[in-house]
């Protein structure tokens, strides 16, 4: 744990500290995705257990919350989620991390891009030349003539 998350513990007291239940209502977010994040090491420094075993959040769970959902609609995986997370968790701002995830994932759309270009071209090309009923001398042994190979 960081000085800064030490500092951030000790200025909380047990009575500022929200149950699950009540985050998952003010977040917008499903009880069971919350506890998910937490299995993922998404939220280990603003959680802890009670005596009883109840996951208690402290209230910069909003923040970090916030900051998934944004990650996770811009398409970064929950790992790489995870390690930004843990850049910051050691007290450095993960800008720079930040960037290389979003510039890997422009790279990885722009790739998925092309090849549906190639997709499209190759499906239009097919549909250019459908025959419903194809002239086929071995119709039984085909299922649909016009998806053969040229």
């Amino acid at each position: 744990m960081s000085n800064l998350q030490s500092q951030q513990r000790s200025r909380t007291s047990t009575k500022t500290l929200l149950k699950i239940g009540q985050v998952a209502q003010k977040s917008g977010l499903s009880v069971k995705t919350i506890r998910y994040y937490e299995d993922q090491g998404l939220l280990t420094p603003v959680v802890q257990r009670s005596k009883n075993g109840y996951r208690l959040f402290y209230p910069t769970i909003f923040n970090r919350l916030a900051f998934i959902r944004r990650a996770k609609s811009l398409g970064l995986s929950l790992g790489s989620i995870r390690e930004i997370l843990d850049v910051h968790d050691q007290g450095k701002l993960p800008c720079g991390v930040v960037k290389d995830r979003l510039l890997a994932k422009l790279d990885s759309i722009n790739q998925q891009i092309a090849a549906l270009e190639l997709l499209k071209t190759e499906l239009q090309g097919i549909l250019l030349g459908w025959q419903d009923q194809p002239p086929h001398p071995h119709l039984e042994q085909t299922i649909c003539p016009n998806l053969e190979n040229p």
